[in-house]
């Protein structure tokens, strides 16, 4: 168990702005559009909101985890197309799940070094253009087949076998941990044993990030907070997908649970779908955002990053917050609202749970008391991915904006996004409205 320390704040990250496209359900209305598409859509949106010329940007950095056979480096390809000259660097980042939040922390690295002064970071995430693999014998097979005569060629077919054109789903294979040997759902079961979380529970949950969503799309929140895709099949996507109006408890409590044992409680419908999607914030200096006559969104002022357990990634966003805490000498009554990623409802109020436990505390954390209570009036009140989608390389960016944006909406100042990453870690980013009301 290591133990932190508080420590001097690093010098505020100003969040001058931010916009992402809507998240659609994999499969769906964006399935047909490009990761790389979809960062050039949140980056030209960007700038022509702000009305900052590419020219401007000395580095682009963004987060994404199925990065596509055609765009390695995918940040570096978003930036090309996007009209940032070509001497301007990018790269991308993964860490799960928290690879939206990567890209913000590495940006803010490059401009505490001086590397830039103004950088943009994201997400982007296509999981609809995540492959089918094929079987190992497949590979060999189709190898050999290339490089054969003619005469080894018809040898080499009577050697086919129809059980080896099972496509493996690589989506599977990614959400399956390979250090503990379970995958998401088995690792979010795992929490809702633990820690005795019903399926009602569960459901209720589920329902109130779906209303919530609803909610705050019906008011305009999100209005500002989202660009139209144009998709190749012509159309124009405006909204979120996900978040359903009319969902009800009698619906979810309907769901079959994922996994077949007697006691599975994780749905469908209280799960974050797969999802498609891309974010994107324009970051620099206060002193820079001043000098160019621009009014950020607001600040970063420190973050955390933690290890756990895998088979209990999900209480990622404990171990990240605890250490945030420390290092900052803050409180978590000193927050006015939170972020938590709804990777599973099970996941989240694990977290709920584990904030407020001393036991929880004494044995995981090293404290001698619960770091405290985060009331549901305060965490998500937009919704969260369980209405709104998950798209992994991005969520961390949306958390983010969001959480700034509902700052603003709500005349607050301070919050707390953090998510859970699969492989057992958590990260915890505190954010700001103003920097004259900081502590």
């Amino acid at each position: 168990m290591i133990n932190f320390a508080t420590k001097p704040l690093p010098p505020p990250l100003a969040v001058v702005d931010g916009i992402r496209t809507p998240f659609a359900k994999a499969f769906t209305g964006l399935s047909d559009v490009s990761a790389v598409e979809l960062g050039r859509t949140v980056i030209a949106g960007l700038l022509a909101r702000r009305k900052v010329s590419t020219t401007d940007i000395g580095e682009v950095v963004f987060g994404n985890v199925a990065a596509p056979a055609d765009a390695a480096n995918i940040a570096r390809v978003i930036s090309l197309t996007s009209g940032i000259p070509n001497d301007r660097p990018a790269h991308t980042v993964n860490r799960n799940c928290a690879s939206g939040m990567e890209s913000v922390i590495a940006a803010w690295q490059m401009i505490k070094d001086g590397r830039t002064n103004i950088a943009i970071a994201g997400g982007t995430e296509s999981m609809s253009s995540v492959p089918l693999l094929w079987k190992p014998q497949v590979k060999r097979w189709l190898l050999q087949f290339r490089r054969a005569t003619m005469l080894q060629k018809a040898g080499l077919l009577t050697q086919l076998r129809p059980s080896w054109f099972q496509p493996v789903v690589a989506l599977e294979v990614g959400l399956t941990d390979p250090t503990c040997g379970e995958n998401m759902i088995q690792t979010a079961e795992r929490l809702a044993r633990e820690f005795t979380i019903s399926r009602t529970r569960q459901d209720e949950f589920a329902l109130l990030s779906h209303q919530r969503a609803t909610a705050a799309w019906e008011r305009g929140f999100y209005k500002d907070e989202v660009t139209s895709v144009a998709t190749q099949q012509g159309k124009v996507l405006s909204q979120d997908s996900g978040p359903r109006g009319k969902q009800t408890l009698e619906a979810l409590s309907r769901l079959r649970p994922l996994l077949k044992s007697p006691d599975a409680s994780i749905t469908a419908g209280n799960s974050c779908p797969i999802t498609d999607g891309a974010a994107a914030l324009l970051l620099m200096t206060s002193d820079q955002a001043k000098s160019r006559g621009l009014r950020p969104l607001g600040f970063i002022r420190a973050y955390a990053v933690a290890g756990c357990d895998p088979s209990r990634m999900g209480l990622g966003p404990v171990f990240a917050t605890h250490r945030l805490l420390t290092e900052t000498g803050m409180k978590l009554s000193d927050f006015d609202l939170f972020e938590i990623n709804e990777a599973f409802a099970a996941q989240v109020l694990a977290c709920l749970d584990a904030f407020q436990s001393t036991e929880f505390a004494q044995k995981q954390l090293g404290r001698d008391t619960a770091i405290g209570t985060i009331e549901l009036e305060k965490l998500n009140i937009n919704g969260g991915a369980i209405a709104l989608g998950h798209p992994v390389g991005t969520s961390g960016t949306r958390l983010i904006l969001t959480l700034l944006r509902a700052l603003h909406d709500r005349g607050l100042q301070r919050g707390i996004a953090s998510l859970c990453v699969g492989g057992g870690q958590g990260v915890a980013i505190w954010v700001e409205r103003n920097l004259e009301d900081s502590s």
